[in-house]
């Protein structure tokens, strides 16, 4: 689609220029501005998939929709909007060419291929007429244009699971839940910024696109501010997490290595992001409890110890979590997470087993220590551990390498 947009641009010549360098100008800043470094997400978290550019993807829609500026009809049709969309996304990439990393690719690709979705179902009905045939002026155009919105949003939604689940090897049907669930938040404000820009700039022309790109730039900030804000907290409780182990309780890394492997198992039963972020927050403190011990338990390994003793520091570490702030899900999960896994929400089962599958595949075990510890939870799941999760467990090993 990007060589056919681009061949028949620069073949036929770009109708109306002026339109097309200040939208151009309008996605590449866009771009530029949302693609600047992300914190740092937890531990096991995969980089967000999410829409990083809001403003550039709500001026792209914006091109896609523009039937006229300044009250004189447009003529740049389908493959100059995907053309000058392209144009500004390989724009917005030059800042990670300069910091000498490999440019990311997929989400101009997604841009690509929904502005071209959407471009293709508004353009030639605009263009042909048939468009003021059906809906004429009034609330019918506007309307259309937010079904229409809201269509490639669920295009973009299915586009952006594909290639997450491609390249992480996670299953779809949650990738997609998830991409479903954020669209009324920050997609929202994309489609509606979009439809008001087209909206004004058929009126006012383009001394629109810095009026109302204004609401969503202070949005971004904002949604910036926010999510760094939460990667303080993640930062927080993964600090709390290591005390264990500063205090020669548990083993190094090992809280880490729980809630990364936990968050991985919680993938691949499904569950969504909130869940995945509780599960984290608390299979990294899972062990805060063994502070109250007089005498570290031997490696720090809470599995093979009695079954009231386990329940004792469970319960210890739910006190302690309750005191650090934490949602009370958290402190749940830690809290139950020695009971019997019939008893146990899902996450806690699953903090469970992680954490038992750490304990038994250990240093001392050898290098066919996570195949035995692996088979040794299949042994027990009759009793310690739920069988769903010890397969799900085997599985992001086996895609991992590390045991079958």
């Amino acid at each position: 689609m990007a060589c056919w947009a681009l061949g028949r641009t620069l073949w036929e010549g770009p109708a109306q220029p002026g339109i097309a360098l200040a939208f151009g100008v309008l996605i590449a800043v866009g771009e530029l501005a949302g693609r600047a470094p992300a914190p740092a997400t937890g531990y096991g978290r995969a980089p967000a998939e999410r829409e990083g550019a809001p403003l550039g993807a709500a001026g792209a829609l914006a091109y896609a929709l523009l039937g006229e500026a300044g009250g004189r009809p447009t003529t740049h049709g389908v493959p100059q909007t995907v053309a000058v969309v392209l144009a500004a996304g390989l724009i917005g990439l030059v800042p990670q060419l300069a910091r000498g990393r490999e440019p990311v690719l997929d989400p101009l690709a997604r841009r690509v291929l929904t502005v071209g979705f959407a471009a293709v179902c508004f353009q030639p009905l605009y263009a042909t007429g048939r468009l003021g045939g059906w809906v004429a002026s009034g609330p019918a155009y506007p309307l259309f244009l937010i079904a229409l919105l809201a269509l490639t949003t669920l295009c973009d939604a299915v586009l952006a699971a594909a290639l997450a689940a491609a390249r992480t090897g996670w299953p779809y049907c949650p990738l997609l839940r998830d991409e479903l669930r954020a669209l009324p938040g920050i997609g929202t404000a994309i489609c509606a910024t979009g439809v008001v820009i087209a909206l004004a700039t058929a009126v006012a022309g383009l001394w629109a696109l810095p009026v109302f790109c204004l609401p969503l730039l202070l949005t971004q900030c904002a949604f910036r501010r926010f999510a760094a804000v939460r990667t303080t907290n993640r930062q927080t409780i993964a600090s709390l997490a290591r005390s264990t182990e500063i205090a020669g309780y548990t083993p190094h890394g090992h809280a880490r290595r729980v809630a990364a492997l936990s968050r991985a198992v919680g993938r691949e039963l499904g569950l969504n992001e909130p869940d995945l972020d509780m599960l984290e927050h608390a299979a990294l403190m899972h062990d805060i409890g063994q502070l109250s011990l007089l005498d570290p338990v031997p490696d720090g390994a809470t599995a093979p110890l009695p079954p009231a003793q386990q329940r004792r520091i469970a319960l210890l570490g739910g006190a302690v979590v309750r005191q650090t702030g934490a949602p009370a899900e958290v402190a749940v999960i830690v809290e139950r997470q020695a009971d019997p896994y019939r008893d146990q929400p899902l996450t806690a089962r699953i903090v469970r087993t992680v954490n038992a599958y750490d304990d038994l595949s250990g240093a001392g075990t050898g290098p066919a220590g996570p195949l035995r510890a692996l088979e040794r939870l299949r042994l027990a799941t009759a009793r310690d551990h739920e069988p769903g999760v010890v397969e799900a467990l085997a599985r992001v090993l086996s895609r991992r390498g590390r045991a079958v």
